[in-house]
């Protein structure tokens, strides 16, 4: 008896072929896998790319300039978003996401055969700014495309579940840029590594391009596409028709500040910010902090899964809701309880010995290229340089460049090294890297699982939810631009934004509220005007 049967109960002109509908689903996650590896591995290389292509006195400026150049590939998104939003509406799903993981692989490809800072100077930076930039125009169009796609194949009551494996690939993408990077480390070892071996992931891409572009050619068209082309109802200017009416608009809204804003700051807030909170202020060794992060990564993409199937149970706006209230109630325990696991000495010292500043002329600039402008900026460039949490005390009535900076009960001068760490390693603080035991190693790995499944409950459902949030005509264009406006640019600048307000306060902590403003936005829109849209007919 033939696989293929009518699904007249759940779409009329809708037929369910499940072989087609894995290769769907397996074409459609691989080519996702990859296209976010491409782009997550600059991410994870930051430290890297910021000693090759930005070499700075200043080591946090170099960080700092690396993760606004991560920003830029998500700033330039929207851009993508529209470019192939257009081509998807009207050309076709199937050849406009091909044509976005070819970009994407090239991109990312020449990367890995860039001339460094010392050989070519400026023009290196410029160049891989290029690169990055191409490869945000690429993923513009990715999304929207593999989540559309999938979710034109699938039965209104398994839409959910079909497109979760869509956001799961975002995790598998981040996890193989981990898998990948920490494997070939250490493999080659850190001298080759940092001289050649940063390489390698980046050239992998072609490898990996052409594996996904060699499933995606079996694939046709999507079978909503081919009956609206068929019929002549293609959109003729999409982008226009994604803006007309008051309904569509409070959509737009609706994609823009309650769904792509929201879901996109708990994941980056559970991967990259996770991983850069143990590298530099907890000084957790570099491979320990990748592989926690990883393993966290792995046991939460089942999260991804569960929650886009229980969305067609129970519906796509509960579990996202509840997603954003355990978030803005759970985000700081968790990290503190990553903080005294990963470093339990570390943390002891900041509670029995912290680290204050006081005086009139403090303020700190991170992106300077010589000396701080005064004493006191100097003293605070020292801890920062060293991931020392510091507070900062009210100064009324000091004058001039008066300052004064205390580890614990003893005043020390912090604008001299031979006399700031000596002080500081008898106040318990360990300036060298560690590796934490196992027992405290899983602690933190579970504390970035429950973040992960905090972020699975409100992107789970996502590309389904999206996908029927729009008409077909115009589904291509209307979920990709909000969806890459709020993610590239809530999301894609959160790395960079949370790190400033750390290097500003000297509070490792700070930069969580970044995150809980932007989800308590986001719960806040979602609640009021998003419409429950489980089952709806794609047609």
């Amino acid at each position: 008896m033939s696989e293929t049967v009518a699904a007249a109960p759940l779409d009329p002109n809708l037929v369910i072929d499940p072989k087609r509908d894995r290769l769907v689903i397996f074409a459609s996650t691989l080519g996702t896998i990859f296209e976010w590896y491409d782009f997550f591995i600059y991410g994870t290389l930051a430290s890297v790319i910021s000693v090759q292509f930005f070499p700075t006195a200043n080591p946090t400026a170099g960080l700092l300039l690396v993760l606004a150049t991560f920003g830029a590939g998500f700033g330039v998104r929207p851009l993508g978003a529209i470019l192939f939003g257009i081509l998807g509406d009207k050309l076709g799903r199937k050849y406009t996401f091909l044509v976005t993981i070819t970009l994407m692989g090239f991109a990312t490809a020449a990367v890995g055969l860039l001339p460094t800072y010392a050989q070519i100077g400026i023009m290196a930076p410029i160049l891989l700014v290029t690169c990055r930039l191409l490869q945000g125009l690429a993923l513009g169009g990715e999304y929207g495309g593999a989540a559309i796609y999938v979710a034109e194949h699938a039965p209104r009551n398994k839409r959910g579940l079909y497109t979760s494996f869509i956001q799961a690939g975002v995790i598998g993408g981040f996890l193989l840029s981990v898998i990948v990077v920490v494997s070939t480390r250490s493999v080659l070892g850190n001298e080759a590594w940092n001289s050649w071996g940063w390489r390698i992931p980046f050239l992998l891409s072609v490898a990996l391009l052409g594996i996904s572009l060699w499933v995606r050619l079996k694939l046709k068209e999507s079978p909503v596409f081919k009956a609206m082309k068929e019929a002549g109802k293609t959109a003729r200017n999409p982008f226009r028709e994604s803006f007309k009416g008051r309904h569509q608009l409070k959509m737009i809204f609706v994609a823009l500040f309650g769904i792509a804003a929201g879901l996109t700051v708990i994941w980056y807030t559970a991967q990259f910010q996770g991983l850069y909170f143990l590298r530099n202020s907890l000084r957790i060794d570099d491979v320990s902090a990748e592989v926690m992060v990883g393993v966290s990564a792995f046991f939460a993409t089942f999260s991804f899964i569960f929650f886009g199937w229980l969305s067609d149970k129970i519906g796509r706006k509960p579990p996202i809701v509840f997603g954003y209230v355990l978030t803005i109630i759970l985000l700081f325990p968790l990290f503190h309880w990553m903080a005294s696991a990963a470093n339990p000495e570390l943390a002891a010292a900041m509670q029995r010995n912290p680290v204050t500043v006081q005086g009139g002329n403090c303020t700190y600039n991170p992106f300077a290229q010589g000396p701080q402008a005064t004493p006191c900026a100097r003293a605070v460039g020292e801890l920062t340089r060293r991931g020392i949490a510091y507070d900062v005390l009210p100064a009324e009535g000091w004058g001039g460049d008066t300052y004064q900076v205390r580890v614990g009960p003893n005043v020390v001068n912090a604008e001299r090294p031979a006399e700031l760490e000596p002080a500081l390693q008898a106040a318990g603080y360990r300036l060298e890297k560690t590796v934490p035991s196992f027992g405290k190693a899983l602690q933190v790995v579970l504390a970035i699982t429950i973040i992960g499944f905090l972020s699975g409950m409100t992107y789970g459902p996502v590309a389904a939810l999206l996908v029927e949030m729009f008409p077909a005509r115009i589904r291509y264009t209307s979920l990709s631009v909000p969806y890459h406006i709020g993610t590239g640019y809530f999301g894609g600048f959160l790395p960079f934004i949370s790190q400033y307000i750390v290097t500003r306060t000297g509070d490792p902590f700070s930069g969580l509220w970044y995150t809980i403003g932007v989800v308590a936005m986001a719960l806040i829109v979602t609640l009021f005007w998003l419409p429950e849209t489980a089952g709806k007919n794609l047609d």
